[in-house]
């Protein structure tokens, strides 16, 4: 080994490998230990939970990166159940979402798939008419190319457009209507 303040040079530098020590490392490359106060259950059991208890912490985490969802309030018992709840739906749709994948697009992640149908927005038009009531228009976007392609290659598709509404002028709520110029026509 070099000096403190002497340069690593091939003279200067000497590896000296403990063959012992690397062959029981060796030996243990590759294996896990599973830990756990459940003794009478079958291992392969324990493991394929395990798997799936990671598989929720990876959708709690896409919750709360991907979708934004942060659990507050934990002091509230209701509330850390319906956290759960939500985690727990979110990781069945995504291990849904995930079977499809395997079927019709192997190539293709949850959270690449997700990533390219987030870009479709579901908007309200709002349209004022002469009688003072408003025509409101649920609208979704329409996807582009590339996410029309993925929604084509998992076999989905769109719902149609959601029907209009009419709506009398006190039920829009009065920062909508503050928002809203509204045009004679």
């Amino acid at each position: 080994m070099p000096l403190p303040n002497e340069a690593v040079t091939r003279q200067t530098f000497r590896l000296r490998v403990d063959k012992e020590k690397m062959q029981k490392a060796q030996q243990r490359d590759g294996h896990y230990l599973l830990r756990s106060n459940l003794t009478a259950e079958d291992p392969a059991v324990l493991w394929t939970r395990y798997v799936q208890l990671t598989q929720i912490e990876s959708v709690f985490r896409s919750l709360k990166t991907d979708l934004g969802i942060r659990p507050i309030y934990h002091r509230l018992e209701s509330r850390v159940d319906a956290h759960i709840l939500i985690a727990f739906l979110a990781y069945c749709l995504q291990v849904t979402l995930k079977n499809r994948l395997q079927i019709h697009a192997p190539g293709l992640t949850p959270t690449a798939v997700l990533e390219k149908l987030g870009t479709i927005q579901m908007i309200d038009v709002y349209i004022p008419t002469r009688d003072g009531r408003w025509l409101i228009l649920p609208r979704y976007t329409q996807p582009a190319k590339e996410v029309q392609l993925v929604l084509d290659q998992i076999q989905l598709m769109l719902p149609s457009q959601p029907p209009p509404r009419i709506t009398a002028p006190a039920l829009v709520a009065a920062q909508d209507r503050a928002t809203i110029q509204p045009r004679v026509w």
